[in-house]
């Protein structure tokens, strides 16, 4: 079981790069489309397709990065992601606070996305930095 999740080598597929550039890009448009209807008091609720279309999109890349290995499961960047994707869900139960839920998101985001590898690749269990088991 443990080499099914966790290969040697990481896993890949013919046309995965694309897959992934879809993947962030229609994720990319939900995340912008709800910022526009979380900042400027959107009519209604049309702002929902938006945060499934992002919901969706992340959760499909996150599968990805999981198929492919693992290891994000146990690095400080799938951390992140598993809880931008609870705050994002959070958004469905407590829409009244749907614009700060996604401001964390963003900050979230951007502290992640741009940090060192030695605090993406970090792992809370082994306490280092991991990229294979």
């Amino acid at each position: 079981m443990a080499s099914a999740l966790f290969p040697k080598q990481s896993r890949t597929f013919v046309g995965q790069r694309w897959l992934s550039i879809l993947l962030r890009t229609l994720h990319l448009l939900g995340i912008a489309g709800m910022g526009g209807g979380y900042f400027y008091a959107s009519v209604g609720d049309g702002w929902l397709w938006f945060l499934y279309l992002a919901l969706a999109s992340g959760v499909l890349m996150m599968l990805l990065s999981i198929w492919s290995n693992g290891i994000w499961l146990l690095q400080l960047r799938g951390h992140a992601i598993l809880l931008k994707v609870l705050l994002l869900t959070l958004m469905l139960v407590w829409p009244e606070q749907k614009a700060a839920l996604f401001v964390v998101v963003i900050i979230i985001s951007g502290l992640v996305a741009h940090a060192p590898g030695d605090v993406r690749y970090y792992s809370i269990f082994y306490r280092r930095r991991i990229e294979k088991l």
